[in-house]
């Protein structure tokens, strides 16, 4: 079985079907894209595999554990993290503290712990600030980790946000749109950096994106979505020439 595995799934909005019969597999390691023109449901599938919409039908299954019913914060624990199209920071916490946020969610003390400031609550903090530095230093942030999450140019807030979905521990990340507002050089530090983390920290990934070069230069497969439906999919290169999907952008 393959890490991610998505059968028929879809979403109704009262009489509008937003996504329907949405299928896709997913393997441990694997770089996969989402395209497809505005408004053609990339990221209600984001908000239906992290549990922010219940699906009204099909399954998704994560390592073999099944995760239809679970709310978002069980799935973020049982492996999916995501990022925003429009990037979503604690904005006057620090860098730090932005990625220690990700890491409660395999906190080792208690409520009371936290209350009377015991020696097992110190301990723990201690860990996640070492963790989140060495997080951090992956994305280059570490030198500036007392920064406020606002203070930072653009760039380097996207950065940030991937560097706490990674905090998580996740079995894949799924990217909305990271390229987004990015110039070719950031956008080519970006591929670089996708490749280290799928390399270094053994997950999968699966991004929406608009911008064609990234698609093409990091994707080893991609489907194409248009209201909702899969129109095409396969080798990147293939599926960016497909009559129906060069329709689908650009029209009749």
């Amino acid at each position: 079985m393959a890490l991610l595995e998505v059968n028929n799934l879809g979403i109704s909005f009262g009489g509008l079907r937003a996504v329907d019969n949405f299928n896709i597999s997913i393997e441990k390691g694997q770089l996969y894209g989402l395209i497809g023109p505005n408004g053609a449901g990339k990221t209600t599938v984001f908000n239906l595999l992290t549990g922010v919409y219940p699906p009204t039908d099909g399954s998704i299954v994560l390592d073999g554990v099944n995760l239809n019913g679970k709310s978002a914060n069980e799935i973020c624990r049982a492996g999916i993290a995501r990022t925003f199209q429009n990037i979503r920071l604690f904005d006057k916490l620090t860098v730090l503290d932005n990625v220690k946020t990700a890491l409660h969610n395999q906190i080792k003390y208690s409520l009371l712990s936290s209350i009377l400031r015991t020696p097992a609550y110190f301990k723990a903090e201690k860990a996640m600030d070492k963790k989140a530095l060495e997080i951090l230093k992956v994305f280059g942030l570490d030198r500036i980790h007392e920064y406020r999450a606002s203070n930072l140019p653009y760039g380097m807030q996207r950065k940030l946000e991937i560097a706490r979905a990674l905090a998580t521990n996740p079995k894949i990340i799924l990217l909305d749109e990271p390229a987004a507002g990015m110039n070719p050089t950031e956008t080519q530090e970006l591929m670089d950096m996708i490749r280290f983390i799928r390399d270094n920290f053994d997950v999968a990934v699966l991004l929406i994106e608009h911008d064609m070069n990234l698609v093409l230069g990091i994707c080893e497969q991609v489907k194409v979505l248009e209201y909702g439906r899969i129109i095409a999919e396969g080798d990147p290169i293939k599926v960016v020439n497909d009559p129906k999907v060069i329709t689908a952008y650009l029209g009749e």
